[in-house]
């Protein structure tokens, strides 16, 4: 779109009130946030994948248990969200082994299973953060731009008081300069609408392996005290 420099974008926001331009500010701080949470969670949940698929090959390839949890305990930042929770439920399984050789199936496996179920929610809580942030941005920054649209509207109108006659020449400025608010707003919203729903789903994929996984390793357990 080519403009003239009367009436282009940069003339446009500097020429605009200092409450449009504060809005302006905000929204600009809001996009920069949204756009460094959208890559940092981007690389995030890219390794959490990674490091799932390979957690699962090792855990599926029929070797020593033991050995693989003490690999994990090792390297537990490497491993992965999978590879923590299984490490979470192994240790608290030789724990029940050694404190109670001659108990009940359920009784040896109750520890297991509340251990890798507090280490999956805290495995998740990590893959969300920040969700909120995108969520919020993408809701919230389109009502600030249309604040910051309709404060430079008013502004606009009110400058036509002074004035004899009022023509496009003098409104359009001042209505283009608000207009631009909504612009910004919408640019910091709609990314962050797209990152959140397209992370939210990832996360859920996710969510529904380690789920699976808990159930099978325990009835992995299961099968070892009997």
């Amino acid at each position: 779109m080519q403009v003239t420099n009367d009436m282009s974008i940069l003339k446009l926001i500097l020429d605009a009130s200092v409450p449009v331009q504060l809005i302006m500010l905000i929204l600009l701080g809001i996009s920069i946030l949204s756009w460094t949470f959208i890559f940092a969670k981007r690389s995030a949940l890219k390794q959490a994948d990674l490091q799932t698929r390979r957690f699962e090959n090792d855990f599926w390839s029929g070797g020593d248990l033991t050995m693989l949890q003490q690999a994990v305990a090792s390297r537990r930042a490497e491993h992965g969200a999978l590879a923590r929770i299984f490490d979470a439920g192994m240790s608290e399984f030789a724990k029940a082994r050694r404190n109670n050789p001659g108990g009940d199936v359920q009784t040896v496996l109750d520890g297991p299973r509340r251990a890798m179920r507090a280490a999956y929610q805290r495995e998740m809580d990590s893959l969300e953060s920040r969700l909120n942030f995108l969520a919020s941005a993408g809701s919230v920054s389109p009502y600030i731009g249309l604040l910051g649209t309709v404060w430079g509207i008013m502004h606009a109108f009110l400058g036509l008081a002074n004035v004899q006659q009022a023509t496009l020449a003098s409104v359009a400025p001042g209505i283009a300069e608000a207009l631009i608010a909504t612009a910004i707003g919408l640019f910091a919203a709609i990314p962050a609408v797209v990152a959140y729903n397209r992370y939210t789903h990832d996360i859920d994929r996710l969510s529904i392996r380690f789920d699976a996984f808990v159930d099978e390793f325990l009835n992995i357990l299961q099968r070892q005290v009997r």
